[in-house]
């Protein structure tokens, strides 16, 4: 009989540990979602967040750009020259110019054409490693500067790549 009584007991302490686990487990997920519904902002609905783009800003896919003409970005088409030496490397740049104000699009036209002009006498040596990327952006940006009489305030790099 005393085996009986053994087991009867050791039965309902791990129904409780099972029903405790529930619980905790049913208490956090709520208490999950309710911190999540006070700290996350409510999903914009696709329909409206569309209508607000401008039709130019749209890519390809019609997902909404970061630089438009809205927020006084312009974004200048990719950049593709080879460097001055050795004149077998390429470089490939995509640049984006942030206007204080208006942004100019004939000015933005001029500073594209500047920087390549400028990446054509660049070698591959003054631009390789973090410090000479450094070196061609403050270039680059000082150019700029001159350019736009200050309408510039800064110009973003996408992307740089040398083949």
């Amino acid at each position: 009989m005393e085996e009986i009584d053994i087991k009867q007991q050791k039965s309902p302490s791990l129904v409780m540990t099972i029903a405790a686990v529930a619980v905790l487990t049913l208490v956090a997920g709520g208490g999950g979602w309710l911190v999540g519904i006070f700290l996350a902002p409510p999903p914009a609905e696709k329909a409206e967040a569309v209508a607000e783009v401008p039709e130019n800003a749209t890519g390809e896919e019609g997902l909404p750009k970061i630089a438009t003409e809205a927020n006084g970005i312009v974004q200048l088409e990719p950049i593709t020259t080879n460097l001055a030496y050795p004149a077998e490397n390429w470089v490939r740049v995509e640049v984006a110019l942030q206007f204080k104000g208006v942004p100019d699009v004939a000015l933005a036209e001029e500073i594209h054409q500047d920087i390549i002009a400028y990446l054509k006498t660049v070698s591959l040596q003054q631009i390789q490693g973090p410090r000479g990327f450094q070196y061609l952006r403050d270039d680059i940006q000082e150019r700029v500067d001159l350019r736009s009489d200050g309408r510039v305030t800064n110009v973003m790099f996408r992307t740089f790549v040398i083949q």
